[in-house]
């Protein structure tokens, strides 16, 4: 029963997760950083550099990256979030 609780509760936390075909489909270029956040929730990671910042949103399997340039999308892409 216990293992059965474990799995029940793993499954219902992947369900949730904000990276996802149907969100990156909603990101725009020009979009703001906070714009984004309100899809997606907070970067799992982000780089600034000296012009640009990189963000990645999930894990090496799905994820979302996305460069910021002022706070604002200027380039994205996906991986595993195929149809």
């Amino acid at each position: 029963m216990k293992k059965l609780l474990i799995i029940a509760a793993a499954l219902s936390l992947a369900a949730c997760s904000k990276v996802s075909l149907e969100n990156y489909e909603k990101i725009e270029i020009g979009m703001d950083k906070t714009d984004v956040e309100a899809i997606l929730g907070s970067a799992d990671s982000c780089v600034e550099k000296t012009l640009h910042t990189n963000c990645t949103w999930g894990d090496e399997t799905k994820s979302i990256e996305i460069t910021l340039v002022s706070g604002k999308v200027s380039l994205y892409s996906k991986n595993g979030l195929e149809k």
